[in-house]
C-alpha cells in the first residue's frame, strides 16, 4: 500500500515534476488541496476557503454534487469507454437534452474534452463549410491554448507563440468595453462603433469565414456589451454571409442568469462552443454545436475532424446529470436573482475604495477593475508586466484574501467574481467583506 505524502511533499513533487500553467516555474509552490464541498474547498492543513471564482469559473454546481457523482459512477460501471464511431445511450440522451436548453436551431453536436478542443473543431468546420480562411477575433479575448485557439486569442498569452507559431488567417477587432473604449468613444453616442468596425474589417479583409466573440468577455474583464451589440453583429455577419461563432465556454450554464449568454439578446449563432459548466467541471467535456444549415454541408462532404475521446461516455453522463441539477435546483433563475444581490454589494465598494475604476457584470459573473487613477483610468500593471513575471498588485490582494479564507481569480488589474450558483447570501457577504478589507492594499497606491 502506498504511504501518504505530507503536504510539503505533495507540493514539492508537483513543482519539481509538473508544469505550472501560465507562469514562470521558478518559486512555484502549489497549495495542496484535499477536499471540496458546496462553495468551499479545503487544503491539506484543514483550512477552508470560499471558492469565490468557482475555481476557473467552471464549478457552477458547487463541489460534490451527488447526482453528478452518481452519474459518473454508474457510467463507469456500465460502459467507461467506447470509440466514437459507435454510439451510446448517454450520447443520444444528452443530444436530445441539449435541444431543450441550447438556443433554438443549434442541432448538430461534436463532443470534445475541453473548450479549447471544441474551438478547434469550430474553426475547422467554419473553414470547411465556407471555403474561406480568415477568422475575425477581438483583443481582450481568450479562446484556448492550442495552436489554432491561441492564435485567435487577443490577450498576451498569445505572444510567446509568435511569430513562428502563429496560425495564419486570424485578424483582431477592437473589443467592446464601454468603461474604457479602445476607440475612445462614449456610449450611447458612439453608435456602437466597435461592432460597426467589425463590418468594416470584413469588407476590407476578404476571405473571412467567421467572426468569433465571447458574448461577455471572460478572463479579460467580464466585458458586458450594450444591448445593441450582439443583434447588430448578427446582422453584419448575416448580410455578408459570414458565420457568427460564440465562445460560451465561460458564460454558459447559468453563469450570466441564462442557460447561455446569447439568450440575453435573442441572438442565434451559427456555431456555439461551450465547456466548463456543462458538467459543472466534474468531467472534462467541450461542445461544438452548429445549426442544421452548417451541418448539411457535410452530408455530401468529408467531415475532416475527430479524436479518440470524442463523445467519451464518462464525460457525457455527468453533463446529463448536471443539466438536470440546474433545473431541479432552479439555478438559472437563482443566478440572475443572486447576481443582482452580488452586484449591489460589489458596487457598494466603489464609494469606499479610490482604487476601484469599474464594477460590471451579469448574473453571477462580475469584475472589479482596479485603477491607479480614476480620472485617467491608468492601470496598476500592464500586459508587459504580466508576461515579464513582474509582481502584480492584484496577485498581492489575492494572497491577502487567501489568508482570510477567500479564493478569487485575478487577471492583470481586475478580479473575476464568479462563485458557484449554489452560493448563499451569507457566503456572498463574507466574500465581499474580505475583498473590502484586502482592497486597502490598492488604496494605498492609488492616486487622488
Amino acid at each position: 500500500m502506498t504511504s501518504h505524502l505530507t503536504p510539503d511533499e505533495i507540493s514539492d513533487l508537483t513543482a519539481r515534476f509538473c508544469y505550472g500553467t501560465w507562469r514562470f516555474q521558478k518559486n512555484w509552490k502549489p497549495l495542496a488541496i484535499v477536499d471540496a464541498e458546496g462553495s468551499h474547498f479545503v487544503d491539506a492543513s484543514g483550512r477552508r476557503y470560499l471558492d469565490f471564482s468557482s475555481q476557473l469559473m467552471c464549478v457552477n454546481l458547487g463541489h460534490k454534487n451527488q447526482a453528478v457523482i452518481s452519474a459518473i459512477e454508474e457510467q463507469a460501471r456500465s460502459l467507461p469507454y467506447i470509440a466514437p464511431g459507435y454510439t451510446t445511450e448517454v450520447r443520444a440522451q444528452l443530444s436530445r437534452l441539449l435541444l431543450e436548453v441550447l438556443p433554438k436551431g443549434l442541432e448538430k453536436f461534436f463532443f470534445a474534452t475541453s473548450g479549447t478542443e471544441a474551438i478547434e473543431a469550430a474553426f475547422k468546420i467554419a473553414r470547411m463549410v465556407t471555403g474561406k480562411t480568415k477568422i475575425v477575433s477581438r483583443y481582450r479575448s481568450y479562446h484556448g491554448s492550442t495552436m489554432g485557439s491561441i492564435a485567435a486569442t487577443g490577450d498576451p498569452r498569445r505572444w510567446p507563440m509568435e511569430p513562428a507559431g502563429k496560425i495564419p488567417g486570424v485578424v483582431f477587432a477592437p473589443e467592446v468595453n464601454c468603461y474604457d473604449c479602445p476607440l475612445k468613444h462614449r456610449y450611447p453616442e458612439c453608435g456602437i462603433a466597435c461592432v460597426e468596425y467589425i463590418g468594416h474589417m470584413i469588407e476590407n479583409e476578404g476571405d473571412v469565414a467567421a467572426v468569433i466573440v465571447e458574448p461577455v468577455a471572460g478572463t479579460n474583464g467580464v466585458l458586458v456589451p450594450p444591448p445593441e451589440y450582439m443583434p447588430r453583429l448578427r446582422e453584419i455577419c448575416t448580410a455578408r454571409n459570414i458565420l457568427l461563432m460564440v465562445d460560451e465556454v465561460m458564460t454558459g450554464w447559468g453563469r450570466t442568469g441564462k442557460w447561455l449568454a446569447v439568450e440575453h439578446w435573442g441572438v442565434r449563432p451559427d456555431i456555439l462552443v461551450t465547456a466548463k459548466g456543462i458538467t459543472g467541471a466534474y468531467a472534462p467535456l467541450g461542445l461544438c454545436a452548429t445549426t442544421r444549415e452548417v451541418a448539411s454541408y457535410f452530408d455530401e462532404q468529408f467531415f475532416a475532424h475527430g479524436h479518440t475521446y470524442e463523445a467519451h461516455p464518462l464525460t457525457l453522463a455527468p453533463a446529463i446529470a448536471a443539466i438536470n441539477e440546474y433545473r431541479r435546483l432552479n439555478l438559472i433563475d437563482r443566478s440572475r436573482e443572486l447576481g443582482e444581490y452580488l452586484g449591489a454589494k460589489l458596487r457598494g465598494l466603489s464609494s469606499k475604495h479610490r482604487c476601484i475604476g469599474d464594477v460590471r457584470g451579469l448574473g453571477l459573473f462580475w469584475a472589479v477593475e482596479l485603477v491607479r487613477n480614476r480620472t485617467t483610468k491608468m492601470p496598476f500593471n500592464t500586459k508587459t508586466d504580466k508576461m515579464a513575471g513582474k509582481p502584480l498588485l492584484v496577485d498581492k490582494i489575492v494572497s491577502d484574501m487567501m489568508s482570510r479564507g477567500v479564493a478569487v481569480h485575478a487577471w492583470l488589474n481586475h478580479f473575476v467574481i464568479a462563485p458557484p450558483l449554489i452560493i448563499s447570501k451569507e457566503e456572498i457577504d463574507f466574500g465581499v467583506r474580505v475583498l473590502d478589507q484586502a482592497l486597502a492594499i490598492a488604496d494605498e497606491q492609488a492616486e487622488g
